[in-house]
């Protein structure tokens, strides 16, 4: 389509306004899409198919959303005033806008995650080498995609054949035995810090979501402990701020996935003043009265390490004014990569769709969180990853992943049948307009009824999966022992 440009002048984040080119929104989303293995990714039949009839090429269709970005700027009548246009930042948002009203989530997300890692480029946090563009490594990515098919469980199909003929046990302890060798690793890369003099004192488990830091944090400390180290575990949670801190959004939820949701300078001020021997009054948060109760004093020894079990532990703000000689931090991200149906499509399931799951029978488990909640909060969770999380992970000195081939089979019986936990579409007819929570709903139902899943007495006992693997933490039954804070 053609749309009149009104927009004259774009204001640059040095605040120098300079002339506003319409074809370099396009020539960004189309890099997006491309990064992702074009716009095909997300074509949705009944949300965006008339644009893939009317746009048959992803040139088009950038074109296309290039010029609705354009409309959403030209309705603010401010940035038709010259000396005051849009920013590059305002810019940035209404693509998103753009991408994801069209359903366009993918190429949303590694659009949001390429202008992150951009920014914290620019900050200063990253080097050009720990720069992770939108955030899919495709080296990380073949990898995992080798090993799945050298054991038959690269596609949804041949996953299916193994469980279906009573051969996922080999599969299991193959994959257990991979993620054992990496936390192997990462002691290894913490001894030899200490031995080659690193004033090592703080240790971070961070990744996404349900992606398994709490039994890593376990299995590494087990592991540098019988070496002699000893740790002080801090809990974060505590550093929360006060629910009225915390409006409601409009559909009464509230933001805890970014980091701001804790008190990052107290949080900062504290991390300093335990390494420099100090005690601290670390606040004691209640969840249930939504607000600080209390202190308690909290002391790190000469011989401890501080240990911190954090979504957002990779975020700079965080550790300001520390070197980065006395932390190790270790990443975890469930990243277990599986072709769609038989593998022809060449479109791979979605990470973020398993972590969703886990997340999901963790809050009803747990946190008495209806799975609808989970599911329309999820916006939230994404929005955090892609800002202080995934484009950070080049900082990390050890690379985790704590995604199986057995996760799905091993899910699928709690969300499936007449006691699944799984969200009906008539429950999300009260949210008609939210887009992002069907575009998932009606994506991972379809990834649900295509896997075929173990029984619920499978997984409950302990002869396929073992009480120590990692998505014990969310199906239930871990054997591990979870320290308690201070």
């Amino acid at each position: 389509m053609s749309v009149q440009n009104r927009i004259v002048k774009v204001q640059k984040r040095n605040r120098a306004l300079v002339r506003f080119d319409h074809a370099r929104i396009g020539r960004a989303i189309l890099r997006a899409a491309q990064s992702i293995g074009g716009f095909a990714q997300d074509h949705l039949p009944g949300v965006n198919d008339r644009i893939f009839s009317a746009y048959p090429t992803d040139e088009a269709i950038a074109g296309f959303l290039a010029d609705t970005v354009v409309i959403c700027l030209n309705s603010d009548p401010h940035h038709l005033i010259s000396n005051f246009p849009p920013t590059i930042e305002v810019i940035q948002d209404e693509v998103l806008h753009a991408l994801r009203s069209y359903g366009f989530q993918n190429t949303a997300d590694a659009y949001e995650c390429y202008r992150w890692s951009r920014h914290w480029l620019r900050e200063g946090a990253l080097t050009q080498t720990q720069f992770v563009g939108n955030g899919f490594s495709r080296e990380r990515i073949e990898q995992s995609l080798a090993w799945n098919r050298q054991h038959g469980v690269d596609t949804v199909a041949g996953l299916n054949e193994v469980v279906r003929g009573g051969k996922l046990k080999p599969v299991v302890e193959a994959a257990l035995h991979v993620y054992e060798q990496s936390l192997d690793e990462a002691a290894r890369k913490v001894l030899a810090r200490l031995s080659a003099g690193d004033p090592l004192r703080m240790m971070w488990v961070s990744g996404p979501s349900s992606s398994g830091k709490t039994t890593t944090t376990v299995k590494l400390t087990e592991r540098l402990q019988r070496h002699g180290l000893r740790f002080l575990m801090l809990n974060l949670d505590d550093y929360f701020w006060s629910l009225v801190e915390h409006p409601t959004d409009w559909i009464n939820d509230r933001n805890y996935e970014t980091p701001e949701a804790l008190d990052i300078q107290l949080l900062n001020q504290h991390l300093r003043a335990l390494l420099a021997g100090e005690t601290i009054e670390k606040p004691v948060y209640s969840f249930k009265e939504g607000r600080r109760t209390g202190s308690k004093h909290v002391k790190l020894e000469r011989d401890q390490i501080l240990l911190l079990d954090c979504l957002h532990g990779l975020y700079p703000p965080m550790t300001e004014g520390i070197e980065a000689r006395a932390q190790f931090r270790l990443y975890i991200e469930s990243q277990n990569a599986l072709l769609e149906g038989d593998g022809s499509t060449k479109r791979l399931t979605k990470f973020t769709d398993v972590r969703l799951l886990r997340r999901m029978l963790r809050d009803v488990k747990h946190r008495n969180h209806r799975p609808l909640l989970t599911l329309l909060h999820w916006h939230y969770v994404r929005a955090g990853e892609l800002f202080s999380i995934i484009p950070l992970l080049g900082t990390a000195d050890h690379v985790v992943n704590g995604g199986f081939p057995f996760d799905l089979p091993a899910l699928k019986p709690f969300f499936s049948g007449p006691e699944s936990y799984w969200p009906q579409a008539a429950e999300l007819s009260p949210y008609a307009g939210f887009l992002d929570a069907e575009i998932r709903r009606t994506r991972v139902t379809g990834l649900l009824d295509s896997v075929a899943g173990l029984t619920r007495a499978q997984v409950d006992g302990f002869d396929l999966i073992p009480g120590d693997a990692v998505l014990r933490e969310f199906v239930g039954g871990s054997t591990v022992k979870i320290p308690h804070n201070e």
